[in-house]
C-alpha cells in the first residue's frame, strides 16, 4: 500500500486548474501525446469506469494544493468518464492513475523528470512509460509493493493494466492493442474509416447491379418463353391446315 500524507484539509482552498506551462514543446510530443491518449480512449471506450486524461493536474492530497503533477496523459480504472478541471484524488474515491505517460521534449530537464518519477512512485502509480520521440527510447516501470522497478526489456512488453504492446523498431514505436491493431493518428483513423466506407459503398452497388442483372435476367427469360410459345402457336395453326 502506498502511504498517503495528511494534511490540513480547508473548504476554501483553490486548486489550480493549470500548472502555466504548455502541455507540449513541439508538434512531434503534442502528436504522441494525442496519438496515446485517443487510442486509449477509443481502447476502453465502452467501459465507463475508465478515467483518461491527458496533461490534467493530479492533487493526490486534500488541503495541499502546491503538490501535484500533470501527466501527459493518465489512465485511471475505477473511476467515471466524465469532465474534470483537475483530479482530485479524495474525490475520487482515493484512488490515484495506475498508468501515466509521459513524452520527452528537449526543454525537459533530468532533474524535473527525477520528482515527477518521485511523485508517481510515492502515490501509488502502477505503470510509469517515459518516452523520448528524438531518440525513439521507451522505458517503463512497474509498482512491486511499493517501489517502481525498471522494465527490463521494454521491447514487446504487454502491459499488465491496458493489454497494449509496445515493439520498438529502428526508427519509430509501435503501440498494438489486445486485439492486434495497432495504435493510429487522428488522419489514419480518418483514412481508415473513408476506406471501410468505401467498400461499403461498393458492396451496396455490387448488390444493385446483382439485383438489376437478376432482373434483366428474369425479362430475358420471360421474352424467351414468349418466343417459343408464338412459334409454337404459328406451328399448331400450319398444322391444321
Amino acid at each position: 500500500m502506498v502511504r498517503q500524507l495528511s494534511s490540513q484539509p480547508s473548504s476554501t482552498l483553490i486548486y489550480p486548474e493549470s500548472d502555466g506551462k504548455p502541455m507540449a514543446d513541439n508538434t512531434k510530443q503534442f502528436r504522441w501525446i494525442v496519438v496515446i491518449k485517443e487510442n486509449l480512449e477509443l481502447l476502453f471506450a465502452t467501459d465507463n469506469q475508465v478515467f483518461i486524461a491527458g496533461d490534467l493536474l493530479w492533487y493526490p492530497i486534500e488541503g495541499n494544493n502546491t503538490l501535484a503533477q500533470a501527466p501527459d496523459t493518465m489512465v485511471v480504472f475505477g473511476r467515471p468518464k466524465g469532465d474534470r478541471g483537475s483530479y482530485q484524488q479524495w474525490r475520487e474515491e482515493n484512488i490515484p492513475p495506475q498508468v501515466v505517460f509521459e513524452i520527452l521534449s528537449p526543454s525537459n530537464r533530468l532533474k524535473e523528470m527525477a520528482k515527477k518519477f518521485q511523485f508517481y512512485e510515492r502515490y501509488g502509480v502502477e505503470e510509469y512509460y517515459l518516452f523520448d520521440p528524438d531518440k525513439i527510447d521507451l522505458q517503463g516501470w512497474t509498482r512491486v509493493e511499493d517501489r517502481l522497478n525498471v522494465i527490463e526489456e521494454i521491447n514487446h512488453w504487454v502491459s499488465p493494466r491496458l493489454g497494449i504492446k509496445f515493439v520498438l523498431t529502428s526508427d519509430n514505436l509501435e503501440i498494438y492493442r489486445p486485439d492486434g491493431e495497432p495504435f493510429l493518428t487522428f488522419v489514419e483513423l480518418g483514412q481508415l474509416r473513408q476506406q471501410e466506407r468505401q467498400k461499403i459503398e461498393q458492396l451496396e452497388q455490387a448488390q444493385k447491379n446483382a439485383i438489376s442483372r437478376l432482373y434483366q435476367l428474369e425479362l430475358t427469360v420471360e421474352q424467351i418463353a414468349n418466343s417459343l410459345s408464338l412459334s409454337v402457336e404459328e406451328v399448331q395453326k400450319e398444322l391444321k391446315f
